[in-house]
């Protein structure tokens, strides 16, 4: 009996082991299941509708920039998500420059603040960072209770503002975009939210209007004037200040826009140094480039964002970034003065 068994164990092991071979020269197992690719998760910047394969958290940074002769050419302007420019006092116009996709080693000149400025920053829910400002417009600032970076106060700091040499104050400030962050974090302020996005075409739309391969805009006669001019082989607008083609300092890359937003808004003067108040709460009139095209729009701000408007619906934006030119319009002299030239090469 126990010669019987000891067969049986015999033959259940060769099998066994014949079993075993068999599965390693893949005759017998089951084919594997190779490993399904996960479906990766595409998201979009909230101020550029741009695709992204990370989420998005960073808070945005709206910075004042120096458009004066002597600050030409800028630092920065070209990675901005969305630039708005408006006077700030005389016929010099001055930026505000909102960062979230890309971040640029430096931003500048930076300059000082301007109450709708920072009203406007808030409303994108940016840190606002300027370089100095007016007591009382410090005394708003602090009041309202956003959240800013002045550069006044790290003049000697040299890791989130510099000095720089080859230009002259109050020219010659720049912020250090690493920075900003770390310090924002320092003084209590949140850097990552989940902005509120704009509304942008879907893939393959096109945008429908006039033909626009160039406009100008005079904020005053004979002085500070802008122009764009349609490229066509990038389908972008390509912006001049006082006829110089707009790039940025270190690199010389072209400012190249997909939409161009121009606004009509009242403007008053409030003291004798000649700053203003601009109502950017009203909405008006205003025309949209896009794709060489120019569409007559209203425009509104809605939730603190200045967006185009027909018919109660809002205009979608081109995927990509954004110049908003606001224009005074105060009574039938300032019509005059503030003159679109006809849309025509």
């Amino acid at each position: 009996m126990r010669k019987h068994y000891a067969f049986v164990i015999f033959i259940v092991a060769m099998l066994l082991l014949a079993a075993c071979k068999k599965g390693e020269d893949g005759e017998t197992t089951a084919p594997k299941e190779e490993p399904k690719e996960e479906e990766k998760v595409v998201y979009t910047y909230p101020f550029t509708g741009l695709e992204t394969e990370e989420e998005p958290t960073n808070r945005a940074i709206a910075v004042m920039v120096n458009n004066h002769a002597k600050a030409r050419p800028q630092s920065g302007l070209n990675e901005a998500d969305i630039v708005f420019e408006m006077l700030a006092e005389g016929n010099i116009t001055r930026f505000l420059a909102l960062y979230q996709s890309t971040l640029p080693q430096r931003v500048g000149p930076v300059r000082s603040a301007r109450e709708y400025y920072f009203r406007l920053a808030d409303g994108y829910d940016a840190i606002y960072v300027y370089h100095g400002a007016a007591n009382f417009i410090d005394e708003m600032i602090r009041d309202s209770g956003i959240d800013f970076l002045n550069g006044a106060h790290y003049d000697n700091d040299k890791q989130l503002f510099i000095r720089e040499t080859f230009r002259v104050a109050p020219h010659n400030s720049y912020l250090l975009m690493e920075e900003a962050y770390n310090r924002a974090e320092s003084k209590g302020y949140e850097i990552t939210v989940d902005h509120k996005p704009l509304t942008f075409l879907d893939e393959g739309e096109t945008v429908t209007g006039e033909a626009a391969p160039y406009v100008k805009i005079s904020y005053f006669p004979n002085s500070t004037f802008v122009e764009y001019k349609y490229d066509e082989t990038t389908g972008t607008y390509l912006r001049y200040s006082d006829g110089v083609q707009t790039v940025d300092f270190e690199t010389e890359t072209p400012i190249q826009l997909n939409n161009v937003l121009i606004i009509e808004a009242e403007h008053r003067v409030i003291d004798a140094e000649g700053r203003r108040a601009i109502d950017l709460e009203s909405g008006g009139f205003g025309y949209l480039l896009q794709q060489g095209k120019v569409q007559h729009v209203q425009w509104e701000n809605r939730d603190g964002m200045i967006v185009p408007v027909k018919d109660g619906e809002v205009v979608p934006f081109v995927p990509g970034r954004t110049w908003v030119n606001v224009i005074q319009l105060e009574s039938q002299a300032n019509v005059e003065q503030v003159q679109i030239s006809e849309f025509s090469e």
